[in-house]
């Protein structure tokens, strides 16, 4: 049965010798502190240094940047070792902060930030969402006032990932505030070690993904370079942004697969050991069916993501689809999750279980990168 498993198509040998190494490292290096990092709220800061030793940060950068000169392929099995693992670790956020300035940065600043992110000396972060202004961009209040050769920031960011540990922002500011919407957007990178004026919050005290580092950023007169702006001219912020999420959605949707998938597979393990009335769960019909159930949604997301992966790797991945995939993906994520959860009884409920773990997880997969009404509203757009 085995040798007719489905198999991704970009799952090369060259890719699976990836795998071996990005689990070997995590279990080393990364699984024995996820207790702490939970506790504390965040990875240790010596985690992204030993991250990019290994060769895991910033995989599909070009060589001559120093990054791991692969493809989404690669990016993807780092995301999925993660979830199988139980690990949680902003690496997804350095790749798109990485990709913002491959995409948009002048080549000094290529070489400027991506071989420092490649070596975890830089964290990425990226800062768009503030407490007015989620999915709707065009709320954004956080200015970016010319001065000279420097801009003047102030505002303030929530719900950033990696902002505790974040040395290299990707900033979403008005640097035009005659323009209203989404015109005068621009995004400019601050670099915020020992910068005056900046300050992180809070870590914030979330539902689910503990270890995850999620805080808010005061920016108070802030100033950097105009050199630090991304793109050739001001007000391209919005335009940018949309094209990069392509890249962010896909990423939560190989998450959400890889998690539905290990949903299954623990579940099943636990319900051929625990017995009920005399027997094991999996002898039951319901428990036999909702697993089919679970295991066959899996199965078809498995076959729709490796489609928007393989169109993603050839440039043909549109935002409509990575619009579907990030909402039909995490969608069938919770519900999957939340089944299995159900066979494990009472244990489920225990945040000892991994499962327990997954689902207060999975949750915020619906929210972030745009909510999932907000892909439906582009989903329809396109109709």
């Amino acid at each position: 049965m085995s040798s007719c498993a489905y198999q991704s198509p970009w799952m090369t040998d060259d890719v699976q010798l990836f795998r071996k190494t990005v689990r070997q490292f995590i279990q080393e290096e990364f699984v024995p502190h996820q207790d702490r990092w939970r506790e504390q709220r965040r990875p240790d800061a010596e985690a992204w240094t030993a991250a990019g030793r290994a060769g895991i940060l910033l995989t599909d950068v070009p060589e001559e940047y120093e990054g791991g000169g692969g493809s989404f392929a690669h990016e993807a099995i780092v995301l999925e070792e993660l979830v199988h693992a139980g690990v949680q670790f902003g690496s997804s956020i350095q790749s798109i902060v990485g990709h913002y300035v491959l995409a948009y940065g002048s080549e000094q600043q290529k070489r400027t930030w991506l071989p420092r992110m490649a070596r975890g000396e830089l964290v990425g972060a990226i800062a768009m969402s503030e407490p007015a202004a989620g999915s709707d961009l065009q709320g954004i209040q956080t200015t970016a006032r010319r001065d000279g050769d420097h801009y003047v920031m102030n505002g303030s960011k929530t719900f950033i990932t990696n902002g505790g540990h974040a040395s290299l922002v990707c900033l979403a500011a008005k640097t035009d505030p005659r323009v209203t919407g989404l015109k005068g957007i621009s995004l400019i990178m601050v670099e915020t070690k020992g910068l005056p004026g900046y300050r992180v919050g809070r870590s914030l005290e979330k539902v689910g993904m503990h270890a995850q580092d999620t805080c808010e950023l005061f920016f108070d007169d802030v100033r950097v370079p105009v050199a630090n702006l991304l793109g050739p001219a001001e007000g391209k912020g919005f335009s940018q942004m949309m094209d990069r999420l392509t890249y962010e959605r896909l990423t939560v949707g190989v998450t959400a697969v890889a998690m539905a998938e290990h949903a299954v597979a623990v579940t099943t393990a636990y319900v051929k050991e625990r017995t009920a009335f005399g027997k094991p769960l999996i002898d039951f019909q319901n428990t036999r069916f909702k697993l089919a159930e679970c295991k066959t949604a899996a199965q078809v997301g498995r076959v729709f993501l490796d489609n928007c992966i393989a169109r993603f790797m050839a440039d043909g991945l549109d935002d409509v689809t990575a619009a579907m995939a990030k909402y039909w993906l995490t969608d069938w994520q919770c519900r999957i999750v939340d089944e299995c959860m159900q066979l494990h009884g009472g244990y489920g409920y225990m945040t000892e279980y991994p499962i327990a773990r997954m689902w207060t997880d999975s949750r915020v997969q619906r929210i972030y990168a745009g909510t999932n009404e907000i892909m439906k509203e582009l989903i329809a757009c396109a109709l």
